[in-house]
């Protein structure tokens, strides 16, 4: 982990190097609001619409897929960065709209709904709520409501997957486009098997509530996991083996990044074989600059480099300790 420090803190961008600081050296004189006024947080605050989202860049988009919600879409991801990469929390009054925003998205059953038209989200409802803890709202009852769903909505094995996927038209091309576009919702079949991928993203959102990931429900889930890893996904979505292996951050979909990231905060006590061997495949990539040299998936930020390896030697300074 040390090796890293040098490489983050003399990145030259003043978030990599205030949490490498903070979370890998413990310094806390500074405080994270002075992230807030920074450039790049000021451009995506002038973005914020006056209900507290943020409009989808590409309004074709919309036109083609009038069911889908783009905007939660894309509130979901810019909440996304200015929470991991600014700290930005619920004292600001962009945050508190960006949830109320996100809030009116909840059904009466607990998940956020929209992202895939009228289909179940397990994923990103679990996306939601992980972004949300973080922010502050760990304690909010609409929280509760939607973990209550996610552990409702499990797959018989303990994990989660997409419902429309269950069924028995998951592989064909385009069920994918008619789910989305389908005027009704399609009940999830629980009895088939969870997929690595949403299961590693709905573990996220148990990992970033305090109380959550000591629960036996989200030690179920973190034991699924790590005989998947490398391995492809029982269903289409990023089913491919190597998706593993294309990280980006803020995190998105589950890579093996994201998912070593849930596990040290779950249960860093693990004892896996394919935990050990992804902890090793991890530290054999890193370069004599002290960075990780991984597989980027979204290579617009020059600086994601810094962001995947401040997020990795988090994950090795958590099992280090648990050691």
């Amino acid at each position: 982990m040390a090796a890293c420090l040098p490489a983050l803190v003399g990145s030259g961008d003043a978030r990599v190097a205030f949490f490498a600081k903070r979370d890998l050296l413990g310094e806390t004189g500074k405080p994270v609001e002075g992230l807030w006024t920074l450039k790049d947080a000021e451009r995506i605050l002038r973005k914020q619409l006056p209900g507290g989202g943020w409009r989808y860049p590409n309004p074709h988009a919309k036109e083609s897929s009038p069911l889908q919600d783009y905007d939660q879409l894309e509130t979901y991801r810019r909440l996304g960065q200015l929470v991991e990469q600014f700290g930005f929390d619920r004292s600001h009054q962009a945050i508190s709209a960006a949830a109320e925003f996100l809030f009116r998205k909840q059904t009466d059953g607990g998940d956020f709904r929209g992202i895939y038209g009228r289909q179940y989200t397990p994923n990103y409802t679990a996306g939601i709520v992980e972004l949300l803890a973080k922010a502050g709202y760990a304690g909010d009852p609409r929280i509760e409501r939607a973990f209550r769903w996610l552990l409702a909505e499990r797959q018989a094995d303990g994990g989660w997957a997409i419902p429309f996927r269950t069924s028995k038209q998951r592989f064909q091309s385009k069920a994918t486009h008619n789910a989305i576009r389908s005027p009704t919702t399609l009940e999830p079949d629980l009895a088939k098997p969870s997929s690595a991928m949403v299961t590693g993203v709905v573990l996220r959102a148990f990992a970033a509530h305090k109380d959550r990931r000591k629960s036996p429900e989200a030690r179920k889930a973190a034991e699924l996991l790590p005989p998947r890893f490398f391995r492809r996904d029982a269903y289409v979505d990023r089913g491919s083996p190597d998706y593993w292996e294309r990280v980006t951050f803020p995190f998105w979909f589950t890579d093996i990044v994201s998912a070593l990231d849930s596990l040290s905060l779950v249960n860093p006590a693990l004892k896996k074989r394919e935990v050990t061997h992804a902890l090793s495949w991890l530290r054999g990539r890193q370069s004599k600059s002290g960075l990780f040299e991984l597989r980027l998936l979204k290579t617009g930020d020059p600086m994601l480099k810094y962001w995947e390896s401040l997020a990795v030697c988090r994950v090795l300074g958590r099992y280090q300790m648990a050691a």
